[in-house]
């Protein structure tokens, strides 16, 4: 009974059992605090890459330092090569839209004539619309594919998704395994030469 009594009275491993019920947590908090920070810094890295890429390409014939026959595949190439020295998993898909100026931006054509004047496009009243981006039906982003021309708006578009630094997700079920988010920017370019005005439709 005694030498019971002394097991039972005996604590000289409990640090270790203390620190084993911790040690856990502490590890998942230590890395959820890395992983905030390295999100952060792909974050202002692609950004970075983004708004350098954008006025690299808003002079005529521009010269970008990547590979690709077209400015637009040279200026994904150059935001992907540069976020996948940080992130070499990563992938990033890059769209580019003109348009007219900013205000432009993810809006519909604009509407010349409204016969009815609810606001709206309709074909069947013969409305009449601006053209923007050349193709010859109304559309409710004005926005064309690519770098457009001198003086217009070119409005990027970068979606990333990569592999967490952490396997998180192994200890917390509700984590995605990557990372994803989505930076924009938008730069006019240079006026190299005359900004091309948009013919009026009627349908």
């Amino acid at each position: 009974m005694s030498r019971l009594r002394g097991i039972r009275r005996d604590d000289s491993g409990a640090t270790i059992v203390e620190f084993a019920i911790i040690l856990v947590p502490m590890v998942i908090l230590l890395m959820g605090g890395i992983e905030l920070g390295y999100n952060s810094y792909v974050r202002s890295v692609l950004q970075g890459s983004l708004n350098d890429a954008a006025r690299r390409a808003a002079v005529e014939a521009p010269a970008i330092n990547a590979s690709g026959s077209t400015v637009e595949e040279k200026v994904e190439n150059l935001i992907r090569g540069t976020v996948r020295k940080v992130s070499p998993n990563a992938t990033v898909n890059v769209t580019q839209q003109s348009y007219f100026d900013f205000s432009n931006i993810g809006n519909p054509e604009k509407l010349m004539t409204d016969h009815n004047s609810n606001g709206q496009f309709d074909a069947a009243d013969g409305d009449c619309w601006e053209d923007a981006n050349g193709n010859g039906q109304f559309d409710t982003d004005a926005g064309k594919t690519g770098q457009g021309g001198a003086e217009d708006v070119v409005h990027y578009v970068a979606d990333v998704s990569a592999p967490r630094l952490f396997p998180l997700h192994a200890f917390i079920p509700t984590i995605n395994p990557t990372i994803e988010f989505e930076l924009q920017a938008a730069v006019r370019n240079q006026p190299f030469g005359q900004q091309a005005n948009a013919a009026v439709i009627c349908a």
